[in-house]
């Protein structure tokens, strides 16, 4: 599956535009984390333990976003993008979506 954030595919041609597609994960910051984070705030830097869980959350927003271009029998996904919320106090919502199609060689 072609996943781009442009509006076409290089040297392919969109023949079908199947929908609207999207991937949502919510996740919860475990205890762990939180302790592990509030000590690294204090002498600043990235919080890895953050950092992986953010990334593994989009890695399966956008798996869950491909199978569902696929369902619809899409090759391929234009303007991919990325939105994130806050689910009360302890939880992140990550969406991936994009617009599914059909692209072919040109």
């Amino acid at each position: 599956m072609l996943i781009v954030t442009s509006e076409q595919v290089p040297h392919y041609k969109i023949i079908a535009t199947k929908g609207v597609v999207y991937g949502i994960t919510v996740r919860a910051r475990g205890i762990g984390r939180d302790i592990v984070a509030t000590f690294k705030g204090f002498v600043g830097g990235e919080i890895d333990e953050y950092t992986e869980m953010l990334e593994q959350a989009r890695g399966e927003a956008m798996q869950r976003m491909e199978e569902h271009a696929k369902d619809l029998g899409a090759n391929a996904i234009v303007m991919m993008r990325f939105d994130s919320g806050e689910i009360g106090q302890n939880m992140s919502e990550i969406i991936a979506y994009g617009t599914a199609v059909v692209v072919e060689p040109v």
